[in-house]
């Protein structure tokens, strides 16, 4: 048993859905490890980690437009609000989702469904560096 730790950073173009599967798929052809279980962890409280449908971009475009009706940018519904309208909106819709995801890994592959990708959710307008906690663990 073996276990590998790595970083990516992801830069992102603002509040949108933006798939990160080939660059998590990048780092394990590089490992010595070949089966195992990845666990993927984005390290902020406003951007988050979703497994989701890869093929139709309709699908991420109403998974999106849910998430601002679900929770509305309107600075008057909250407290903090520190570094704008978009901070604790970002905050809750990073509560709901995810900030890590465990996928197992099969011959240096993510062993996910034919229509899943990994995706990273970026909840503020602004772009942003995000990063992300790559952790194999495995033989």
């Amino acid at each position: 048993m073996q276990q590998k730790f790595t970083k990516i950073i992801i830069k992102t173009e603002g509040q949108k859905l933006t798939e990160i599967t080939s660059q998590i798929s990048q780092v394990l052809t590089t490992q010595v490890i070949e089966n195992g279980l990845v666990t993927i962890y984005i390290k902020h409280t406003s951007a988050s980690l979703i497994i989701q449908e890869n093929a139709d971009t309709d699908v991420l475009r109403d998974i999106e437009n849910f998430f601002d009706k679900l929770v509305p940018m309107d600075e008057s519904k909250y407290i903090h609000n520190s570094e704008g309208a978009d901070d604790m909106p970002a905050h809750i819709k990073s509560l709901l989702t995810n900030t890590q995801l465990s996928v197992p890994m099969k011959n240096k592959k993510l062993v996910l469904g034919t229509w899943q990708g990994i995706f990273l959710f970026e909840h503020r307008l602004e772009p942003h560096d995000r990063s992300i906690e790559i952790h194999i663990i495995g033989e």
